[in-house]
């Protein structure tokens, strides 16, 4: 199980972070995970979604339901293609794309972008970063995030900020 701490600026809580894969069959998988905010002592989403991996063509999609807090079930369709930009595989281009409908099919938003995701190995011994420059095409906002072994940090042109600490 892949566990986290994350702190936002916007939530003034820490929320403990759960993830976990299931293989269903070859390149497919059941991913859940969830979220408890320790301010309130209650979960923030739990969420459940069938994932499937194109190797050869460096793409995912993902189809699941979501259950949280404020907006009760929700369902996701979600889909990501990289592009190598190197013959090393280690900077690319990333497209990806969200659509997110509430349990009655009624309200229905996406969310979409492009980015793009540089990895560098042993930037010192046995310390490895990546950095990710995005664009949100539908709210036109700038993104950012950094990753150092274990620490993320993610900030967006709205301000917003969070980091988390994979334990």
């Amino acid at each position: 199980m892949e566990t986290s701490l994350r702190y936002g600026g916007d939530s003034k809580s820490l929320r403990i972070h759960a993830k976990e894969k299931f293989p269903i069959a070859a390149n497919t998988l059941c991913q859940l995970n969830g979220e408890l905010d320790t301010r309130i002592g209650a979960p923030n989403y739990l969420n459940a979604m069938i994932r499937y991996f194109y190797p050869d063509l460096s793409a995912s999609i993902g189809v699941g339901v979501q259950y949280n807090r404020h907006d009760k079930v929700h369902y996701n369709i979600r889909a990501k293609k990289a592009f190598p930009v190197t013959s090393d595989g280690l900077l690319s281009f990333n497209v990806k794309g969200r659509c997110y409908s509430d349990e009655e099919f009624k309200e229905i938003s996406y969310t979409g972008a492009a980015e793009f995701v540089w990895n560098i190995f042993n930037v010192k011994k046995d310390q490895d970063l990546r950095l990710k420059f995005g664009y949100d095409v539908l709210d036109k906002i700038p993104y950012l995030q950094i990753r150092e072994n274990n620490w993320t940090f993610n900030a967006d042109g709205n301000r917003k900020w969070n980091v988390r600490y994979d334990l």
